[in-house]
C-alpha cells in the first residue's frame, strides 16, 4: 500500500464530472460523498473565540503519532469529513483549508464540502505562508502540542518566526471539546502476550539490548522514552518537512511481545515506556491485560527486569519528575510529542531522530525472517484463490468493488490469521485512479471486463504483516493501458534485481523503480515503498526509500510499489514485499528478496518492451513461486488454483525481450509526439 509523498500531479479538469465537488458553480455542485462541516466549523470557531486563537491546526495523528488512529483520534476526519491517512486542516475565524498529498486529491474533492480550500501541498512551509496571509499580526496560532512531534513543532515555529504572531499551544484539545459525547469511546478490549512460537526473541532480550546500547552510547544516557506504540510491542531540514507520520505506534507492542486492538488493522495498545538501567515502567491501562500477559511482565520482580506498571494517563507527570534529577533521556524527535517534550530540561536530552527502539525493530533477525516468508506463503494462496473467483466471476457481473473486497478478507481467514492488515483497495476503472480508495456498501463500482481493476490488500498473521497489489484486465486492454502497465512492471523488476552497496539510502535507489515511466514522461505521487511489520503495522517506519528514511540494511522488509494514475480513467500499482539480503557478490553487496508469491496479469505484459534480463527475472521469480507456494496449494488440496498457478507462471519466451532497435511503445510515441507540436507552436 503506498505512502508518503514524492512528485505532484496537476489534476485533470472537473468540470464534467460528477464525482467531485465544484464549488465555483452556482450554486455549488456537492457529491453525495461530501460531508456537511458547517455546523462543526461554526462550533469550533466559537470555542476558538473563548480561547482567543485565531489559528487552529489540526493534524491526522494521535498521541502517540500513528499513521493509523483509532476512530476517536479521527479529529481531522470528524471535522473535515475527509478520511485519508494524512493530511493538516488549518481553520481561522473565517477561513478552513486542508493540506494533503497527491494520494488523496481526489478523494478530498469527493469528501469535502465548499466551507474548505484544498491545498494540493504538504509542505509546513505552505501552511505557514497560509496562516500570515489569513491571520493578522498579533493572532495567536494554536494547537494540541501532545499530537504534533518534536521535529514539526518546529518546523512550524521556524515557519511563524519573526511574523509577529504567536505559536501557543494549549493542552485542551478544541476539537475534542466541539466532538463532545459524539465522540466514540476509548479501547477496552484485552492487550495479551503473543504466543512465543511467534516472536524473534524473549522481551527480557529485547531490554537488556537496549541497556547495552545504553551503556556503550557516548553520553551515557539513564534512559529511554517510548512512545511510539509499535516499541512496546515490537520485536527488536527545517522548512522541508511533510505533513503527517509514520508507524512508531506500535513498537510499544514489541517490546514486550504484547498485542492489542487500540487501532482497527494494526496489533496494539495505547501506552508509554520509561526504560532505565535499573527499572521498566510501562504506562498503561492495567485492567486490560490479560492473566498471561500480566504475569508475564510481573515475572521478575522484584528487579531490573520487573516491568512497574502505572496508569496510561500519568506518563507526562512521571517524566516530569524523572527529570528533575541527575538524568539523560533518550528519545526519537520524529515520534515524540512536543507535549511530552518539554517537561525535560535541555540539558537532560539526548535526541535522535529514531529511538534505538525503532531502529533496533528495523532489521529482522533469522526466525523473524522466516516467520515472514511463511506468512507470505499463506498469503499468497488466499491472493491466488481471489484471483481464480475473480476470472471466473466478474465475467458474469456478479462483483461490485465491495463484494470483492470482503471476498479476499474472507479468504484469508485461515491458519494464523488475524484479520486485513489494512482496509481493502478493491478500485475498478476511475476509482483505481485514487492510490488509497477503499469501496463502502453505499457506493461501490461493478467490476468489469472491459475496464482496469487495482486490488491493495494483506493479512495481520500472528507470524507476521503482509501487503500486496495485483493489477489485471479480464479483456482487451488499450495498447496504452498494457504499456503503461508493463513499464510499471518493469520499475518493480529493475529495483527488485537491483545490487547495491551496504548502507545505502533508499532514495538513492528509488529512481529505479520510476525510470521505466520517466523514460516516456510519466510518474507516481507516492514513495515506492515502506517497511513492514511482524504482526504489526503494515507501514513500519524507518524502513523505505523516502528521505527521512535510514539506509538499507540486511534484515529489513520493505515494499517495492511503483504506479502510475491517469485521473478519471485507471490506476496500475504493482506491489511485492521484498527482504533485504546479502548479494552473490566478491564483496559485500545488498539485494533483495521478493517474498511475495502471486503472478503478475499476463494479459497486460508487452514482452517487445521487456529487456531480456527483466525477462529473466520474471521466469526466476515464477520458479520460486511454483516452488513455494505449489505445495502449500496442494497441502490444501486445491487443485484447481495449482493448476491456475502452473497456467500463469509458465515461463516467458527469451525471443520477446526488446532490442536496442525495437519500436516505440505507445506512451513513447505519445511522447515524442507532444515534444514535437510543442516546439512548433513555440
Amino acid at each position: 500500500m503506498p505512502t508518503g509523498c514524492a512528485t505532484d500531479r496537476l489534476p485533470q479538469a472537473a468540470s464534467t464530472r460528477t464525482d467531485i465537488r465544484n464549488c465555483s458553480a452556482d450554486p455549488p455542485y456537492l457529491p453525495p460523498t461530501a460531508i456537511n462541516t458547517t455546523a462543526r466549523l461554526a462550533a469550533l470557531r466559537g470555542t476558538m473565540r473563548a480561547h482567543s486563537v485565531h489559528a487552529y491546526i489540526v493534524p491526522s495523528t494521535d498521541a502517540h503519532m500513528s499513521e493509523y488512529i483509532a476512530e476517536r483520534d479521527s479529529r481531522l476526519g470528524w471535522l473535515t469529513g475527509f478520511t485519508g491517512s494524512a493530511g493538516t486542516a488549518v481553520v481561522t475565524w473565517d477561513k478552513a483549508a486542508l493540506w494533503t498529498d497527491s494520494r488523496y486529491w481526489t478523494q478530498a474533492e469527493r469528501q469535502l464540502d465548499c466551507n474548505w480550500e484544498l491545498q494540493r501541498t504538504t509542505w509546513i512551509k505552505s501552511i505557514g505562508l497560509w496562516i500570515l496571509e489569513a491571520v493578522p499580526v498579533g493572532a495567536n496560532i494554536s494547537l494540541d502540542p501532545f499530537l504534533f512531534s518534536i521535529d514539526t513543532w518546529n518546523s512550524y515555529s521556524q515557519a511563524l518566526h519573526g511574523s509577529g504572531r504567536t505559536l501557543l499551544p494549549i493542552e485542551t484539545n478544541l476539537v475534542d471539546q466541539v466532538w463532545g459525547d459524539q465522540r466514540p469511546p476509548p479501547a477496552s478490549s484485552e492487550i495479551y502476550s503473543l504466543p512465543a512460537a511467534f516472536t524473534g526473541s524473549s522481551w527480557q532480550e529485547k531490554v537488556a539490548g537496549i541497556r547495552q546500547q545504553m551503556e556503550q552510547h557516548v553520553r551515557r544516557p539513564t534512559a529511554v522514552l517510548l512512545s511510539g506504540l509499535e516499541e512496546t510491542a515490537c520485536d527488536p531540514g527545517v522548512g522541508g518537512q511533510t505533513v503527517g507520520a509514520g508507524s512508531e505506534v506500535s513498537f510499544l507492542a514489541g517490546l514486550f511481545n504484547l498485542r492489542g486492538n487500540d487501532i482497527p488493522y494494526n496489533p496494539v495498545f495505547y501506552s508509554y515506556t520509561l526504560l532505565t538501567n535499573t527499572s521498566i515502567s510501562l504506562f498503561v491501562d492495567e485492567m486490560r491485560l490479560s492473566a498471561a500477559a500480566r504475569q508475564s511482565l510481573r515475572a521478575g520482580c522484584p528487579g531490573p527486569l520487573c516491568v512497574e506498571l502505572q496508569e496510561y494517563g500519568q506518563a507526562r507527570a512521571h517524566l516530569r519528575r524523572y527529570a528533575q534529577g541527575n538524568v539523560t533521556v533518550w528519545l526519537g524527535t520524529e515520534y515524540t510529542t512536543y507535549g511530552l517534550y518539554g517537561v525535560i530540561p535541555q540539558e537532560k536530552l539526548l535526541e535522535d531522530s529514531y529511538s534505538p527502539v525503532m531502529l533496533a525493530k528495523a532489521v529482522k533477525n533469522a526466525k523473524e525472517q522466516e516467520l515472514l516468508r511463511a506468512a507470505h506463503v499463506r498469503d499468497a494462496v488466499a491472493v491466488i484463490q481471489y484471483l481464480l473467483w475473480l476470472e471466473k466471476m466478474v465475467p458474469q457481473g456478479q462483483v461490485d468493488e465491495f463484494s470483492g473486497a470482503q471476498h479476499i478478507d474472507m479468504l484469508r481467514q485461515s491458519e494464523h490469521n488475524r484479520g486485513p492488515s489494512f482496509q481493502s483497495i478493491s478500485a475498478s476503472g476511475l476509482n483505481a485512479a485514487l492510490a488509497h480508495y477503499s469501496p463502502s456498501n453505499r457506493s461501490s463500482r461493478k467490476l468489469s471486463v472491459d475496464e482496469m481493476y487495482l486490488s491493495d490488500t494483506g493479512g495481520q498473521y500472528l507470524d507476521g504483516t503482509t501487503d500486496i497489489t495485483r493489477t489485471m484486465h479480464w479483456g482487451v486492454p488499450t495498447p496504452l493501458q498494457k504499456e503503461a502497465y508493463t513499464r510499471v512492471l518493469m520499475g518493480n523488476i529493475d529495483l527488485s534485481r537491483l545490487i547495491f552497496p551496504p548502507n545505502t539510502a533508499g532514495r538513492v535507489v528509488e529512481s529505479f523503480a520510476r525510470r521505466a515511466l520517466w523514460n516516456v514522461g510519466l510518474n507516481y505521487g507516492h514513495g515506492t515503498g515502506h517497511g513492514i511489520g511482524n504482526f504489526l503495522s503494515v507501514h513500519e517506519w524507518p524502513v523505505g526509500f523516502q528521505s527521512n528514511n535510514v539506509p538499507l540494511m540486511a534484515g529489513m522488509f520493505t515494499s517495492i510499489e511503483p504506479g502510475y494514475y491517469r485521473d478519471g480513467e485507471f490506476g496500475i500499482r504493482i506491489e511485492d514485499v521484498a527482504l533485504v539480503v546479502e548479494a552473490q557478490t566478491k564483496v559485500p553487496f545488498l539485494t533483495f528478496e521478493v517474498v511475495s508469491l502471486v503472478p503478475y496479469d499476463r494479459n497486460l505484459i508487452d514482452l517487445s518492451l521487456l529487456s531480456l534480463e527483466q525477462i529473466r527475472y520474471l521466469n526466476a521469480y515464477y520458479e520460486t513461486i511454483r516452488a513455494r507456494v505449489g505445495p502449500e496449494l496442494q497441502r490444501q488440496r486445491l487443485e484447481e488454483e495449482y493448476r491456475w498457478l502452473q497456467r500463469n507462471t509458465e515461463p516467458f519466451p527469451l525471443g520477446s525481450a526488446a532490442t536496442a532497435t525495437a519500436t516505440l511503445g505507445t506512451l513513447a510515441l505519445a511522447s515524442l509526439l507532444s515534444a514535437l507540436l510543442a516546439g512548433l507552436q513555440a
